[in-house]
């Protein structure tokens, strides 16, 4: 018989990379009823209304101590967790988002002291059933998959980035969309419609717009899983 979920409510964070594979590995095969029950929370019927509330009850269960700062989530670690819910045909179902962006004081900003670099330095995907025949309560957590970006991965993320960063700095997010950007896409990320950001447009004339984040393209964590499936033993920085 399967031991139940720990009912630890806020265990301490992990104090290595071996314990956090290790946490996230006792979660793989529990489902989000379980783990919700495990921390005295309730699941909705739906998570339209609830679109972070898997990531949250997944950090929890591991520690993850970031909380909303621009930090890796496990910050000593510096590991990011992700949630990453597949369809029916285990695929990506969505986007993945990464991390808001500074829409003032931009210019100066390279690539290796950016939110997005520190964020995808090393990442541990946890795989979460979102088929939407499968109620949620009895949706399944899959097997942890530590990740960081190979050179050439890391070379078109970037190139995305400074492509995006670029129209930023110079005032032309009008002219940003979510076609953009190989791997990357900026989207808006805002709580509703009606929250707006000033900043300058290329004349420098104050200008609303929505909060923007980075996202990465289902396309891309597709790849990620088929490069998964092929190394079943990747590790590239758990003796780190």
């Amino acid at each position: 018989m399967r031991a139940p979920v720990s009912t630890s409510h806020d265990p301490a964070p992990p104090n290595s990379i071996p314990e956090l594979l290790q946490r996230a590995q006792a979660l793989a095969g529990y489902n989000l009823g379980e783990l919700a029950a495990s921390q005295q929370r309730e699941l909705p019927d739906r998570l339209t209304r609830a679109k972070g509330l898997v990531g949250q009850l997944v950090e929890r269960a591991l520690g993850a101590n970031a909380g909303n700062r621009s930090a890796p989530d496990f910050e000593q670690l510096g590991v990011e967790l992700k949630t990453l819910p597949l369809g029916a045909r285990g695929r990506p179902k969505e986007s993945t988002f990464v991390s808001t962006i500074p829409l003032t004081d931009v210019h100066h900003l390279e690539w290796p002291q950016s939110r997005v670099c520190a964020k995808l330095r090393r990442v541990l995907w946890v795989p979460i059933e979102a088929d939407p025949t499968i109620p949620l309560p009895q949706r399944r957590i899959g097997q942890p998959l530590p990740w960081t970006p190979s050179g050439p991965q890391e070379h078109a993320l970037r190139t995305d980035w400074e492509e995006l960063m670029g129209l930023i700095a110079c005032g032309q997010i009008e002219r940003i969309t979510a076609h953009l950007g190989q791997h990357l896409q900026i989207r808006p990320k805002a709580a509703h419609s009606q929250v707006r950001r000033i900043v300058q447009d290329e004349h420098g004339a104050p200008h609303r717009t929505l909060p923007l984040g980075f996202y990465l393209r289902p396309t891309f964590t597709a790849l990620l899983l088929d490069e998964f499936g092929r190394n079943a033993n990747h590790n590239s920085w758990l003796s780190a």
